[in-house]
């Protein structure tokens, strides 16, 4: 072998070996130089102007990114509910996240109203946590997906509780009152959804499922208080929701809406963007910004994001 073959060959190796035992430091330092071109995760506060509320802890909401579908998960304390699990591949995941979280047990299960991108993974988190009260609309499909939810219900020898509207609920410091709820089988299975109306000092939030226009001309007629700082954007942003008269009557400040990324239904809606936007409120989308988390202390709203 020539000399500077052999040179070469040592070299080599000597470089090998170097980039071997210093690879975690310049891993490191690049690390450290590419954050700080990142910018910080944002957080966005939204005080309300009320009588300060002398806060019983943080409420926190998890806008769970389960693509076209929904799941979320409200806690208080050491109280918890879970609204809708997504689809049925979405099981493992929702449970997973609950976990992740610390939950042992569920005051709350709602399943807003029977169809696959709200209750396909509902069974799985029946399966996994105790609950305290679960919550479905009066009616009934034949689907294998809501078969499976009952059959889960019946295994834990759970029962359903069935609402009606103007139906209210403790949890923990905050409560809850039923805005809408239909307990006999309609055309669309979207008008059955549950709807809720949260409140917590004096902040409120409201969770609508796949509600429709003609839900939100009920509860505008229903004489129970809508106006509400988040709003859950009915049916994914659809334009078969949020209505003018409903956004208007809402008046939230923020608007969370739960959807998958270039899902095939074209949600949301640019006219439901227009109208949310018509009225000022600030939207945020899980299929940007992945999980969203809104928390509260009764009186001061931060919404932040895990990222996609």
């Amino acid at each position: 072998m020539k000399k500077s073959t052999k040179r070469k060959l040592i070299w080599f190796i000597i470089i090998v070996v170097l980039c071997i035992v210093f690879a975690p430091v310049v891993e490191s330092i690049l690390d450290s130089i590419l954050n700080s071109f990142l910018p910080e995760p944002e957080i966005h506060i939204y005080t309300i102007d009320e009588h300060p509320f002398d806060s019983k802890g943080e409420l926190k909401i998890h806008y769970i990114d389960v693509g076209q579908a929904d799941s979320i998960l409200i806690t208080l304390n050491d109280n918890s509910m879970l609204i809708d699990a997504g689809n049925n591949g979405d099981g493992d995941l929702v449970v997973d996240y609950l976990l992740d979280q610390g939950i042992e047990k569920l005051n709350y299960i709602i399943g807003t109203h029977p169809h696959e991108d709200h209750v396909g993974g509902l069974d799985d988190v029946i399966d996994a946590f105790d609950a305290d009260i679960i919550i479905l609309p009066n009616v009934k499909t034949t689907t294998n997906t809501f078969e499976s939810v009952l059959d889960s219900i019946d295994a834990k020898n759970e029962r359903i509780t069935q609402v009606e509207v103007g139906d209210t609920f403790t949890f923990d410091a905050a409560n809850f009152t039923v805005l809408s709820v239909m307990n006999s089988p309609p055309d669309e299975l979207n008008l059955c959804s549950v709807v809720i109306r949260l409140e917590y000092g004096n902040n409120s939030f409201m969770f609508t499922g796949d509600a429709e226009t003609y839900n939100e001309k009920a509860m505008l007629s229903s004489g129970l208080t809508l106006e509400s700082d988040v709003l859950k954007v009915g049916h994914h942003g659809s334009d078969s929701s949020s209505s003018a008269a409903f956004i208007k009557a809402v008046a939230p400040k923020i608007g969370i809406i739960s959807c998958g990324i270039d899902n095939k239904y074209g949600h949301p809606c640019q006219v439901t963007l227009d109208t949310l936007d018509k009225y000022g409120v600030s939207v945020y989308r899980t299929d940007m910004l992945g999980t969203i988390i809104v928390t509260s202390d009764g009186n001061t709203i931060k919404v932040t994001w895990e990222g996609k």
